[in-house]
């Protein structure tokens, strides 16, 4: 009962910025980011769903994307600001354990969608012909649903054990949000297990969708490198590009943070490379996808008139 007691008051959340000047500066620049990442990703989410010709696999994907990526940010970004703006450190016990929730759910969902819209290029490049079966709106739609529930049953599983560990350490998080690992230094008792968990649970839900993308990108380029048409080429090379760049932002800091050993991770090193997959990447995603796509460019013609038309 003293063990539940103690687990159950309030955290502090040591945070990203310094007390001054400098990190008020900071914050702004954060701040702005979180707006650009609220505008694009709403806009995006709006986008496809009022314009008939994305309403199609790929954009129901990135659709839902956007969506993920809204909540992401929306999980950190407001907290961070309120403690740093307050002067306050403190997140209750609750707080963290939701806060906690709602991003390994992000994490973890986000990560087998990316590997589902791999395979959506894949199919649409590599099989055309076989397209509409294999990219049917059914199947979208369970990709879409699989990827929620797997990631929110993923992250219950974490987030009830975190909660459930007797901390009679110091309870100061040295991170801007309730990330997990950055918990576990705070326990009086042995975590091993735990770690291990995050090492499988890191390896299912990010490296081997990460694995199947590069495997469906290596047939992605093959298969455009023997295409005759250049316009053809051009439009895969397009669109390839543009999923590794967002597959390059989220992945390789996220596995590079979650895969090594508790021995060789500095908590300055990994609130850097958090904000790249909790901040940078929802900003980016909306930005990368519109500009480097005319389809949607077309869209925002089409919905907005607002914006240069451009060739089909």
């Amino acid at each position: 009962m003293e063990k539940w007691n103690q687990s159950s008051s309030d955290f502090t959340l040591l945070g990203l910025l310094p007390q001054n000047q400098t990190g008020l500066l900071l914050l702004m620049l954060i701040i702005f980011v979180f707006s650009l990442a609220l505008c694009g990703n709403s806009g995006m989410i709006h986008l496809i769903r009022v314009d008939q010709r994305l309403h199609t696999p790929m954009y129901f994907l990135l659709s839902q994307l956007s969506l993920m990526d809204l909540m992401y940010i929306s999980t950190t970004v407001p907290k961070m600001a309120f403690n740093f703006l307050s002067g306050q450190k403190s997140i209750s016990f609750l707080g963290c354990g939701v806060q906690s929730f709602f991003f390994l759910t992000m994490a973890c969902s986000e990560g087998l969608l990316l590997a589902s819209m791999a395979y959506d290029r894949f199919v649409a490049i590599c099989h055309p012909l076989h397209y509409p079966i294999r990219m049917s709106k059914i199947m979208c739609l369970k990709m879409i649903i699989g990827s929620w529930i797997l990631g929110s049953i993923n992250s219950l599983a974490h987030t009830v054990y975190a909660l459930h560990i007797p901390y009679c350490h110091s309870r100061s998080i040295n991170h801007f949000f309730c990330d997990v690992p950055a918990m576990l230094p705070l326990a009086c008792m042995d975590t091993w297990v735990y770690e291990y968990m995050v090492f499988v649970s890191t390896s299912l839900f990010l490296l081997l969708p990460f694995l199947g993308i590069t495997a469906s990108y290596g047939r992605v380029l093959f298969a455009v490198f023997h295409m005759r048409s250049k316009e053809g080429k051009k439009k895969a090379f397009t669109t390839c590009s543009t999923h590794l760049t967002v597959v390059t932002f989220y992945y390789a800091p996220f596995v590079y943070t979650y895969l090594r050993p508790r021995s060789l991770r500095s908590p300055t090193e990994d609130k850097i490379l958090a904000v790249f997959y909790t901040i940078l990447t929802p900003m980016l995603n909306p930005i990368i996808y519109s500009l480097r796509n005319k389809e949607v460019l077309g869209a925002m013609t089409r919905v907005l008139g607002t914006f240069p038309s451009t060739k089909p």
